[in-house]
C-alpha cells in the first residue's frame, strides 16, 4: 500500500518541515520534484523553518495570495487533505514495504547526486576552458604589444641611421662647395706659388747688417696627406680651419681602410691631440704648407 509523499519524505530522514516546504513550492507534482528542490536548497538558511504562506491566508480554503500559481495552491490544498486524512483513514506500511521504498528512495536520491555531481564537473570544465581561452587571448595581446614595439624601436633607429646620412652628405656637399671657391677664387696657380715661396726665400742672403724680413701673413694652406697604404691626398685648407676639418676630409677621402688613427708630422716630430684637433691650422705652425702622417691609433 502506498504512502503520502509526505510521509515518504520524512521515511527518508527527512524533516517534516523541509518535506512540507518542497512539497508545496515544486506544486505537489511528486516526490522527485521535491527530491530535486531538496538537493537545490539543502544549504538555504532558512530551509528548516516551517512553511508560512503569505500573511492572511492559509492552507484551508481562503482565497490564494496574490502571485500564486495553481499547482502551489494545489499543494497546499492536497497537504491539507492528506494531513486531515491521515486521521481517519491511515494504513501504516509493513516492513517490507517501507524497505522497498526507502530503497527506492535512496536510489532516487543517489541518481540525483550522480546527476548535480556531472552537472557541477561540466561547470568546471567550462569554467576552466574560459579561463584558458581568455589567457590565450591576453597572450596574443601581449605578443601583438611586443611586436609593435620592436617595430617601433627598429623604425627609430633606421630613422636615426638616416639622419646620420643625410648629415654627412651635407658635410660632404659643403667640402665640395668650399674647395670649388677655392678653386674660383685662386685658381690652378695657387699652389705652385704657395710651393716657390719657400725657395725663394731661401735665396735671400743673410747679412747682420740687414733688417730681419717681415713675417708674411698667409690665409692658405697646402696639406698634404700620406696615408697607410703609402698614397697620399692634397688638400688646400684655410689658415684659421681647425685640424678637425682636415681629418674629416681624411676621414671622407681615404681608401686604405676604416682603421683609427691619429696625425702627426716627421720633423719636427709631433702627435697631435684630440684638443689640438679645436686648434686653427695656423696656430699649429701647419702655415703655408706641411705633410701629415696618418699613423694607426694604438688602444690602450
Amino acid at each position: 500500500m502506498e504512502c503520502t509523499a509526505l510521509e515518504s519524505l520524512i521515511e527518508m530522514g527527512f524533516s517534516q518541515n523541509r518535506a512540507e516546504k518542497a512539497l508545496v513550492l515544486t506544486g505537489n507534482q511528486g516526490i522527485e520534484q521535491a527530491m530535486d528542490w531538496l538537493m537545490e536548497h539543502e544549504n538555504d538558511p532558512d530551509v528548516d523553518e516551517p512553511y508560512v504562506p503569505p500573511q492572511g491566508h492559509g492552507l484551508g480554503t481562503e482565497e490564494p495570495p496574490e502571485g500564486s500559481t495553481p499547482e502551489t495552491v494545489e499543494a497546499r490544498a492536497d497537504l491539507v487533505e492528506e494531513g486531515s486524512a491521515e486521521g481517519d483513514d491511515k494504513h501504516p506500511l509493513t516492513e517490507e514495504e517501507k524497505r522497498e521504498q526507502t530503497k527506492r528512495m535512496m536510489e532516487l536520491i543517489a541518481q540525483k547526486q550522480r546527476e548535480r555531481e556531472e552537472r557541477e564537473k561540466r561547470e568546471t570544465i567550462e569554467r576552466e576552458k574560459q579561463r584558458r581561452k581568455q589567457g590565450q587571448e591576453l597572450s596574443v595581446i601581449r605578443q601583438k604589444l611586443q611586436e609593435d614595439e620592436m617595430k617601433k624601436m627598429a623604425e627609430e633607429r633606421r630613422r636615426e641611421k638616416m639622419e646620420e646620412k643625410l648629415a654627412k652628405q651635407r658635410v660632404r656637399e659643403k667640402i665640395e662647395r668650399d674647395k670649388a671657391e677655392r678653386v674660383k677664387k685662386f685658381g690652378g696657380g695657387s699652389s705652385s706659388q704657395a710651393a716657390a715661396e719657400p725657395a725663394q726665400e731661401t735665396l735671400v742672403p743673410s747679412s747682420p747688417s740687414q733688417e730681419p724680413p717681415t713675417k708674411r701673413e698667409y690665409d692658405q694652406c697646402r696639406i698634404q696627406v700620406r696615408l697607410l697604404d703609402g698614397t697620399s691626398l692634397m688638400q688646400t685648407f684655410k689658415a684659421k680651419e681647425q685640424l678637425a676639418a682636415v681629418r674629416l676630409y681624411i676621414e671622407l677621402n681615404r681608401k686604405d681602410g676604416g682603421e683609427p688613427f691619429h696625425l702627426l708630422t716627421s720633423f719636427p716630430r709631433r702627435i697631435f691631440t684630440d684638443e689640438d684637433m679645436e686648434k686653427p691650422l695656423q696656430e699649429l705652425g701647419l702655415v703655408p704648407s706641411a705633410v701629415l702622417i696618418v699613423a694607426k691609433k694604438c688602444n690602450s
